[in-house]
């Protein structure tokens, strides 16, 4: 029994994490994800990562066709990992789960920080590619825009974004972006 202002006290399950454990977490800026079975946990991001995320979406949503979906925050479920990434992009006729299927995404985007750095560039790629996910995009220092796309079982660098002019790009759908 807890009492009254205590936090709230959990334990790691005796096997695997799953996704319903990730239920067991507050919504306190964290990120919670689960990759092959194993928690990860980041810290809450800054203001500057929340005004990119924002100012992605805005463009995103802007340019996307009737009936598709630009989420932040979404999670997408792969079977062994569930993630989290800054921005999902769905296609239309999404199964609407909670937990996105790989199927449904057309594109994730992660925005870096120091905290996520390699995670952003090493690790989440790999599962999002391992999945079937054919667009990824990662915004680093700079700001660069960095998108990659799926080929085989790997991501290759496609395109980098940089400076304030407006660039085309023709994937998930036709857009125009700058940073």
């Amino acid at each position: 029994m807890q009492s009254q202002g205590a936090a709230a006290r959990w334990s790691a399950p005796d096997g695997r994490w799953t996704e319903p454990d990730l239920h067991l977490f507050p919504q306190d800026g964290h990120r919670y994800e689960i990759v092959d079975g194993g928690l990860h946990v980041t810290p809450p991001v800054d203001r500057r990562h929340e005004a990119v995320v924002a100012s992605l979406v805005e463009t995103l949503r802007a340019a996307a066709p009737e009936g598709w979906w630009v989420c932040d925050r979404s999670g997408i479920d792969t079977g062994s990992s569930n993630l989290v990434p800054d921005i999902t992009v769905l296609r239309p006729r999404s199964a609407g789960k909670i937990w996105a299927s790989p199927s449904d995404v057309a594109l994730v985007v992660e925005v870096e920080s120091e905290e996520t750095r390699h995670y952003d560039r090493l690790l989440k790629p790999a599962i999002y590619a391992a999945a079937g996910i054919p667009r990824f995009w990662r915004v680093e220092d700079g700001p660069i825009l960095r998108t990659f796309t799926l080929s085989g079982d790997a991501y290759q660098a496609a395109e980098d974004v940089t400076g304030a002019e407006a660039v085309r790009l023709d994937a998930p759908y036709p857009i125009r972006v700058k940073l």
